[in-house]
């Protein structure tokens, strides 16, 4: 009698995952500090669009405005003529005659002293609209320096907050003895993970029905055999490809390493970051470019 044939892990081999996961840290950052940066240069051609539009404004409001005042100047100065003109020749009339020029020259002198009445209503309301421009134009440039400020700050914010959560991470060697890439223990530290966008990531939470029924897990299918909240350990069987390999007695952040034909010898991990009562959660890590069979 044949004996019975086992499964066999491949033979460990010493990843560089580690290495290409700082890389794609600092590439990640590069990348977030190129968008702000060109966030900030947008702005700034907004502002001087802005401060050029507000400049182009005032000009053409001086050029009406002179315009229009150099023709109320010259009738205002024609009325003074013609009033002149008017009362110098009812000084040497009749009386009738006299009578008639001075009528004519005060209302040349009404009709001076309502243009110059509307010269002045005009200036104050052009002066008026100048001065509303203006406050408008200083609030766009006082919106858009505020923009620019945002946005330095939010440079600054994520290249702090990414630099803190890739501090944080964590590597250590899985129970293959493969050295692992960093852990995530948390939503926030996985998703920096992503951002690196070196491995591909499956959440995951498994509960009590998944010891009748495995359930699907990315590109393999995990049983729940035992779980031991009290001591944060699991027991699980893993589906690759045709085959189960047993987990036995895992603990929390442990990286659980496995071999499955489309990583080649890049070896897939599972990290359990929560061990409940009858449940577990965390996330399967698997290679980026996975080998063709």
């Amino acid at each position: 009698m044949s004996p019975t044939p086992t499964y066999m892990e491949p033979q460990p081999q010493r990843s560089g995952l580690l290495t290409a996961l700082v890389a794609g840290a600092l590439i990640a950052l590069v990348a977030a500090n190129i968008y702000l940066y060109v966030q900030i240069d947008h702005l700034r051609t907004d502002l001087a669009k802005t401060h050029d539009q507000l400049l182009s404004e005032l000009s053409n409001v001086r050029d009406a405005s002179s315009v229009t005042t150099q023709a109320q100047i010259r009738h205002m100065e024609n009325l003074k003529e013609e009033l002149d003109a008017a009362r110098a020749q009812a000084r040497t009339m009749s009386n009738q005659s006299k009578v008639e020029a001075q009528a004519h020259a005060d209302q040349l002198a009404k009709q001076l002293e309502a243009e110059q009445a509307k010269v002045q209503q005009q200036v104050s309301s052009e002066i008026s609209d100048v001065r509303q421009q203006a406050t408008t134009a200083n609030a766009k440039i006082a919106d858009v320096s505020t923009d620019v400020g945002t946005v330095r700050s939010q440079v600054s914010q994520t290249q702090a907050q990414l630099d803190k959560t890739i501090a944080d991470l964590k590597s250590t060697r899985g129970d293959l003895g493969v050295q692992s890439g960093l852990i995530a223990t948390n939503a926030t530290e996985l998703a920096a993970l992503r951002r690196l966008g070196e491995r591909n990531y499956v959440e995951f939470k498994l509960g009590k029905e998944a010891e009748k029924k495995p359930a699907r897990v990315g590109d393999i299918t995990v049983r729940l055999r035992k779980v031991d909240p009290k001591h944060n350990k699991y027991t699980v069987d893993l589906l690759v490809d045709d085959k189960t390999v047993e987990k036995k007695d895992k603990t929390v952040n442990e990286p659980v390493q496995f071999y499955a034909a489309k990583g080649g010898h890049i070896p897939y991990e599972m990290v359990v970051n929560s061990v409940g009562k009858d449940t577990i959660s965390g996330y399967l890590s698997t290679p980026k470019e996975q080998a063709v069979r």
